[in-house]
């Protein structure tokens, strides 16, 4: 048991280090709320003033915020499902031993190392151009219309892109905490007769609930491919807001 010195020392010792912390985090808010009751347009930046809460009003009563408070929460939920979804049974697959699996596994990574705004223009202009897109030279081999994704379906275009962007990063957290669940389990539920859907059930599910909310947790905050596709400013907003509720709820979830 740590004696009173021992604990004192160690407080001691981590004071700078939470302290660095606390301004680095504090600093930055405050200077954010107090830019927030200012009136500054960068045509015209003779005029600022002081507006108090007038910003605030403004915001919440534009008619567009419901709509971008809407769209956040779909872009938010439709991309952790999708991710989460589809990354455990990737993970679960690159984690059988096959032939070429190190390949497999570095093909499947590789799209979390392109950068957001890259992988955004990409996507933008060479797959989803609704004249020489991929996809478009695909709906004509087919013989259908084209899909003009960024006006027709502009919200699901920037769920794809996200979603695309964080599947492999998913993927790896997943992969890697598979590696990590004891074989000796699973052989004595296999000894057991347990079947593969109760082994993932039971074993392979609790063990992974861990990881997954830690990509839950990390991809909340990034939304720079979509704000690099659509541009939508209110959005983001929105989505720091959202994300700094659900990363509470998870913070919690991680003490447990």
């Amino acid at each position: 048991m740590a004696t009173q010195q021992t604990q004192v020392l160690g407080r001691a010792l981590l004071t700078p280090a939470v302290a660095l912390l606390f301004v680095w985090m504090i600093v930055p808010l405050a200077m954010t709320i107090y830019f927030s009751t200012l009136h500054y347009t960068l045509l015209d930046p003779e005029t600022e003033g002081f507006v108090g809460l007038e910003n605030y009003r403004y915001f919440l009563t534009d008619p567009a915020f419901l709509t971008s408070l809407r769209n956040t929460l779909v872009l938010v939920g439709s991309v952790l499902a999708i991710t989460i979804l589809l990354g455990t049974p990737l993970a679960l697959l690159l984690d059988q031993p096959v032939i070429g699996r190190s390949i497999v596994r570095l093909m499947v990574i590789a799209p979390f190392f392109v950068m957001p705004t890259v992988s955004a223009l990409v996507w933008k202009n060479l797959l989803m151009h609704p004249v020489s897109g991929l996809f478009a030279w695909i709906a004509t081999l087919l013989g259908v219309t084209a899909i003009d994704w960024f006006t027709d379906a502009p919200l699901l275009a920037v769920i794809l892109i996200v979603s695309w962007q964080w599947l492999p990063f998913a993927t790896l957290i997943l992969l890697t905490a598979l590696q990590s669940q004891d074989e000796e389990q699973k052989e004595a539920a296999e000894m057991d007769g347990a079947g593969a859907f109760s082994t993932f059930v039971y074993l392979t599910l609790p063990h992974l609930a861990r990881p997954i909310t830690v990509v839950i947790l990390i991809a909340l905050i990034q939304f720079d491919v979509g704000n690099a596709s659509a541009g939508g400013l209110v959005a983001v907003v929105i989505a720091n807001i959202v994300a700094f509720f659900l990363v509470r709820i998870i913070g919690r979830n991680l003490e447990a």
